[in-house]
C-alpha cells in the first residue's frame, strides 16, 4: 500500500513538472506580443449589380520598402473564390480573414490579391474584366497603423464597384481597377 502511494506521488510529480516545464518564459512572453486580425469585404450601393470578382488572398505590408524580403505577408484568406460584389452591401459582408494571429508590428498597407476570373453580367451577357493589363490585380489601401499587443483589429474593406469598373474604348474592353476604402476597428481581448 505504501509502495502504491509512492508511485502515485511520483506519477503526479512528473506530470506537474512536465506541465510547468513545457513553456519557457520566452514563449510565454512572446505569446503576449501578438495581435489578431479579421478582414471583411463590403460593397457600396450602386448601379452595377452583377460584378463578379475573384479573390485569392489578403496581404499586409509590414515593411516600408516594397523590395524588402517579406515586405508583404499573407493573411491566409478563408473565403477565396469568385463572388458577386453586389451581394455584400448594407448589412452583408464577406469574411476574408478570421482572427489571424500576427506579431504586433507597424502596418503600412492592406491589399486584396485578385484572380483573373473577374467578369460583369450586362443584359445576360458576360464580359471579362481586365485586371492584368489595364486594371489592378492587387489593389491596396494605405492604413499606417501600429498593431498593439492583445488587440483584435477588424479591417473592413469597402469597394466602390461603380467607380471600379470602366470601359476602355481604345482597347475595347471592360476594366476592373478597384477603388478601396478601409475602416479599422480596434478591440481589446
Amino acid at each position: 500500500m505504501k509502495r502504491l502511494q509512492s508511485l502515485k506521488f511520483l506519477f503526479f510529480s512528473v506530470i506537474f513538472i512536465a506541465c510547468f516545464a513545457s513553456c519557457t518564459p520566452d514563449e510565454t512572453y512572446s505569446r503576449t506580443e501578438v495581435s489578431n486580425i479579421s478582414v471583411k469585404l463590403k460593397s457600396t450601393i450602386g448601379d452595377l449589380n452583377k460584378v463578379y470578382v475573384e479573390i485569392e488572398d489578403v496581404q499586409l505590408k509590414v515593411k516600408e520598402d516594397d523590395n524588402a524580403t517579406n515586405a508583404w505577408i499573407s493573411l491566409n484568406a478563408v473565403n477565396t473564390g469568385t463572388y458577386n460584389i453586389f451581394d455584400f452591401r448594407e448589412h452583408s459582408e464577406l469574411e476574408l480573414v478570421d482572427n489571424f494571429e500576427i506579431e504586433s508590428t507597424y502596418i503600412y498597407e492592406i491589399r486584396l490579391v485578385l484572380g483573373d476570373n473577374s467578369f460583369i453580367d450586362l443584359n445576360n451577357t458576360l464580359y471579362s474584366l481586365d485586371i492584368l493589363n489595364l486594371g489592378n490585380a492587387i489593389p491596396s489601401n494605405l492604413v499606417k497603423i501600429e498593431l498593439l499587443p492583445n488587440r483584435l483589429y477588424d479591417f473592413i474593406i469597402n469597394i466602390d464597384i461603380d467607380e471600379s469598373v470602366s470601359f476602355n474604348e481604345d482597347e475595347n474592353m471592360m476594366v476592373l481597377n478597384p477603388k478601396l476604402y478601409t475602416e479599422i476597428r480596434q478591440l481589446r481581448y
